[in-house]
């Protein structure tokens, strides 16, 4: 039930204490995980399941305080010391432990809030009460009614929660990897620090100042975050580096309220059909940015880099399937090339009323909501003001506020660009010992290269780490890529949630 969690599974889990370190094969050590994660497959997704049912909006502190509690316990019962690290908004957790002989630190990063919900629209009662499906919902997955006494989940079941997959599962994951690698007598290779954020999807707003606050707290020799999907191979991934963001709010102004159309269409212009106007003026019709310097930043991949995209598996008309559309923006240029240049997206629209509510008028103002996706060598704060560049060659006076009477009577095209949060991007090199490492260890585990991806597509807030700490950092997602994060009806296959246990473990023991 939302607002209590239900803990009806972690007792049943039995935590060794860390032995010395060691390296054992990988191959070794994936087969003994995936044992001990068989043997134990109901405590293994109940404690996943307890965590999934903690609600965690970021804008909600208490609930995110409950969160911090859980994972106080779950971490001090793997040998961890934790603390609550302040921001002058919700805390950050953080957790450390020791490895014997070990002379490295590896830093990982996730995050424990998720996004806001629309009960509603979900398919069950409560998105923190979890179910788990046969399939997907859109594949006539049907609900598994006794699945909390089953000891055994099929691959192709999936749980469905609010966090399932974007972020909870990787922290459950992570820990589950622990206990199975010191119940074979294993153990990581180098001493652990785990920072997990609580704002995350509230875009960070506190994360910059306290990286650089409790820069020696969080100091490490490596950075590895648990955070997005798998490529849709379902072979084990890493990704080197992610795209930054920054949006923006572009109105476009009309009359001063909105006025009847049959007593003034034809005269009073709409501005819903000029921000039509201006937003195509942006973008040709083969999805190419046409504001002017867009692209100047943009340093052309290097041979070995081509290499690396072209050996990303991507299966054009099965993405193309399960999304729903026929073509690409452009036929010759692949998904991998597309996510190495800076984006210029529509991610939403408003203007008067729609539907039922439809009105036969003018409106006042059209809105348009974008985000710029950005690569390392982009500035998000440049692009953003060639886009006001260019909406100023279009014609607009561009104002700050509403307009005033003197700028309606004196400016025929209004417009108002407002910039929001920036998140910047960051990339590590592939070819730097440890991504080969973490590579090697993962096609020693699993009997073929890992999916090898330069600049993830989504954005994640490392890259204050990097600048702070001068430390490399490296994604290793593990969830299942149709898994409607940020939407409606999340969810984790718990098939893949077993695999990224086995990947995660492989990981910390390379």
């Amino acid at each position: 039930m939302r607002g209590s969690a239900v803990v009806l599974f972690s007792s049943l889990l039995i935590f060794p204490a860390p032995v010395e370190a060691q390296a054992p094969p990988a191959d070794d050590v994936r087969a003994s995980v995936a044992r001990w994660v068989d043997a134990n497959q109901r405590a293994v997704v109940g404690e996943l399941v307890d965590l999934l049912s903690i609600p965690n909006v970021a804008a909600n502190r208490p609930d995110i305080l409950r969160n911090l509690t859980y994972l106080e316990q779950a971490f001090a019962r793997r040998g961890f010391t934790t603390r609550r690290l302040d921001t002058a908004g919700n805390p950050l957790f953080f957790a450390e432990r020791s490895t014997p002989g070990a002379t490295k630190t590896t830093l990982i990063y996730a995050h424990v809030d998720g996004q806001p919900v629309d009960p509603a629209a979900w398919a069950q009662d409560d998105p923190w009460t979890p179910i788990v499906r046969t399939n997907r919902i859109d594949q006539e997955g049907t609900p598994v009614e006794d699945w909390r006494s089953r000891d055994r989940f099929e691959p192709s079941w999936r749980v469905y929660a609010r966090s399932a997959s974007d972020d909870k599962s990787p922290i459950a994951a992570m820990l589950t990897a622990l206990d199975a690698l010191a119940a074979a007598g294993f153990a990581p290779t180098t001493h652990l620090k785990v920072i997990i954020d609580t704002e995350e999807e509230a875009g960070s707003p506190n994360l910059v100042p306290a990286v650089t606050r409790y820069r020696d707290v969080l100091a490490a020799d490596l950075m590895l975050i648990f955070d997005g999907p798998m490529h849709s191979s379902g072979r084990p991934t890493l990704a080197f580096g992610a795209r930054g963001i920054i949006t923006g709010t572009l109105t476009v102004y009309g009359p001063k309220s909105g006025v009847h159309s049959g007593n003034y269409g034809n005269w009073v212009p709409n501005p819903a059909l000029a921000l039509v106007r201006l937003l195509t003026s942006m973008k040709d019709d083969e999805g190419r940015v046409t504001i002017e310097g867009y692209y100047d930043d943009v340093v052309p991949l290097t041979d070995e880099e081509r290499v690396l995209l072209t050996s990303v598996p991507d299966d054009s008309d099965e993405l193309k399937r399960v999304f729903g559309f026929a073509a690409p923006e452009r036929a010759d240029r692949s998904l991998q090339e597309g996510l190495q240049i800076p984006t210029l997206n529509i991610r939403g629209l408003a203007s008067a009323h729609v539907g039922a509510g439809a009105r036969t008028l003018i409106p006042d103002r059209a809105v348009a909501e974008l985000d710029l996706r950005l690569v390392k060598e982009t500035s998000g704060p440049k692009l953003m003001s060639l886009v006001a560049d260019h909406i100023r060659r279009q014609g607009f006076y561009l104002v700050d506020a509403e307009p005033t009477d003197a700028e309606r009577a004196a400016h025929p095209k209004i417009a108002r660009l407002e910039v929001g949060p920036l998140m910047a991007a960051f990339r590590t090199s592939p070819l730097a010992d440890d991504s080969r490492a973490l590579a090697t260890a993962l096609e020693r585990a699993f009997g073929e290269p890992p999916v090898q991806i330069r600049t993830l597509g989504g954005s994640v807030p490392i890259a204050p780490f990097v600048e702070a700490l001068n430390v490399p950092a490296i994604l290793v997602p593990i969830v299942n890529f149709d898994n409607n994060q940020h939407e409606e009806n999340e969810n984790l296959r718990v098939g893949d949630f077993f695999k990224g246990i086995e990947i995660l473990a492989v990981v910390l023991a390379r």
